[in-house]
């Protein structure tokens, strides 16, 4: 089993949302993050005056998928989330050891 986390801009949300769905992929827990990467923040100009802003508002998806789908997610996502400018964000891939449903006590794949 793999843990996917995904940071990607929160306008491309819904897309990815609806793409997953259509791949029969339905748990997702979605964060809200800030952070910079190498846009390292940018300048805005509010009531005349300019200021820094040093993190950018993101969204971090975090999926458990079974190790076969993991390649196939990850491609959805990466294709989804894509704009092709800088700040798109990253997909990271953890192997996950164990899962266990709470309502149930089902474990493994079962539990996903």
């Amino acid at each position: 089993m793999k843990l996917i986390m995904a940071i990607i801009k929160p306008s491309k949300l819904d897309a990815v949302r609806d793409a997953l769905s259509a791949q029969d992929v339905h748990g997702m827990t979605v964060s809200e993050v800030r952070g910079y990467g190498r846009q390292k923040g940018h300048s805005e100009i509010y009531r005349g005056a300019e200021y820094q802003v040093s993190f950018i508002p993101k969204l971090k998806l975090e999926i458990a998928v079974s190790a076969a789908q993991a390649d196939k997610i990850v491609d959805i996502i990466r294709t989804t989330a894509e704009s092709g400018k800088i700040g798109d964000g990253k997909i990271f891939i953890f192997d996950l050891e164990q899962v266990t449903r709470i309502r149930t006590g089902e474990t493994g794949e079962t539990a996903l």
